[in-house]
């Protein structure tokens, strides 16, 4: 069923003309993961309250779903390279406004527009998919690496930079000054914005896909009328838009993209509830170390299984893939519910965490084998928002059972989340089936 190749890795570092797509997202990707504790650091050190500064976090979050999608469309439509440097202007405006907000002890209302334009996000994760695949869909690479590897290696960088990032900001805001650390992270976004906007020669050329002879989206009217029929019939039935027409959103056409939407929210309900019960349990047992080194075990855990998945080469349908990785990881992570206790909470979370890397490398792949090229961009875009979605509202969920029942109850409720990620995948399988190449 798979051969392992720890080779594979190598025709990724050979291909010198990514390094600066991909150490520009990842400059991207501090920014982002920095903004939430980021902000909630700068503003509790600066003498708002943990309730104002979580409002302001979930009003970021709120932004980044409404609004990153809908940048990501207009990138597939328009190219990287004319969009990205005047989207950039909004998160480092925003932020730029809320750091002199907070120096001047503005009043909480001020900060809500300046978190409404740091949520105007292009997300680094989907560019830099977008541009791989641009690359090796159109042969434009010698010896070029396998996707599956390229996915996998972002996917490395990912946990990377979602571990450091949270650790930075909260260390410069609290050894250097509240805004310290938001400042370094819209520098390094700003940075790597302006390096994928001078990489143009690996930048998609909008409309590629349909230019190379892959699968195009369908007439609305067709869409509307035969929402089941696999995307694979769509192409040979020709009812490709044209050109000069707008293609509808890629979550209106795409059933599989909002399969996976669905699943990514209950993962994010679920980190976000159980990030909130963690340090809830962390705090009745007196050991407030407890909930970073569970952090740093995950995502050390998830890094070193991200790498290693990537050298195997299995020989399962992709959409088979998507269910088995998604009903392994709601399994494993449903375990939460059992948990009242540190070591309980090691012995469960840690070696869950075995499936998240698998699960979110085989979740992009099949949004990639779902929908046509030119529109990934928009694709991944939607499947990161539905983690946000679920972020706004974990934290919330975790946080009034606590206060209403105990942590207990919040554990229940997470380990509960976790399986609906297992139900949704179980539930879509023949949908899954009949759309994914």
């Amino acid at each position: 069923m798979a051969a392992v190749d720890p080779r594979v890795y190598k025709a990724i570092f050979r291909v010198k003309s990514a390094y600066a797509f991909d150490i520009g997202g990842f400059l991207m990707r501090l920014y982002c993961y920095m903004t939430n504790i980021g902000v909630v650091s700068m503003l509790t050190l600066a003498g708002y309250s943990f309730f104002e500064a979580g409002l302001v976090a979930s009003v970021i979050a709120l932004a980044v779903f409404l609004i990153s999608p809908r940048i990501a469309k207009l990138i597939d439509e328009r190219g990287q390279g004319r969009i990205i440097p005047k989207v950039a202007c909004l998160p480092v405006a925003g932020t730029i406004a809320m750091i002199v907000a907070v120096l001047a002890q503005a009043p909480l209302w001020m900060l809500f527009p300046c978190a409404v334009l740091m949520g105007g996000i292009a997300g680094p994760q989907a560019l830099v998919r977008a541009r791989w695949t641009y690359l090796l869909r159109t042969g434009r690479l010698q010896d070029p690496p396998e996707l599956r590897v390229a996915f996998s290696y972002e996917a490395v960088l990912d946990d990377i930079a979602f571990m450091i990032s949270p650790a930075l900001s909260i260390f410069l805001a609290s050894a250097i000054m509240p805004v310290a650390g938001l400042a370094v992270g819209v520098c390094a976004y700003a940075a790597g914005a302006a390096l994928l906007t001078v990489s143009r020669s690996t930048e998609p050329a909008p409309g590629w896909a349909r230019a190379h002879g892959e699968e195009t989206t369908k007439a609305a009217e067709a869409a509307a009328e035969e929402p089941s029929l696999p995307e694979g019939e769509e192409a040979q039935e020709g009812l490709a838009l044209p050109s000069a027409a707008r293609p509808k959103s890629v979550f209106r056409t795409s059933a599989v993209v909002r399969v996976i939407f669905l699943m990514l929210f209950f993962l994010g309900a679920f980190f976000g509830s159980l990030d909130s019960t963690v340090i809830s349990l962390a705090e009745e047992l007196e050991q407030p170390t407890i909930a970073s080194m569970v952090l740093m075990a995950q995502a050390f855990t998830s890094i070193v299984v991200g790498f290693l998945f990537g050298m195997v080469r299995l020989r399962v349908a992709q959409y088979a893939q998507l269910v088995i990785t998604a009903v392994l990881f709601g399994t494993a992570f449903a375990m939460s519910a059992f948990i009242d206790s540190a070591f309980l909470l090691f012995a469960i979370t840690v070696p869950a965490s075995l499936f998240y890397a698998p699960f979110l490398i085989t979740a992009n792949a099949t949004c990639e084998r779902a929908v046509p090229g030119s529109q990934l961009t928009e694709a991944i875009t939607w499947i990161n928002a539905g983690v946000t979605g679920g972020m706004t509202v974990g934290p919330t969920l975790a946080g009034t059972l606590i206060d209403a029942f105990g942590t207990q109850t919040s554990f229940v409720a997470s380990g509960a989340l976790a399986a609906m990620v297992a139900v949704v995948a179980l539930l879509a399988l023949p949908l899954l089936k009949r759309n994914v190449r």
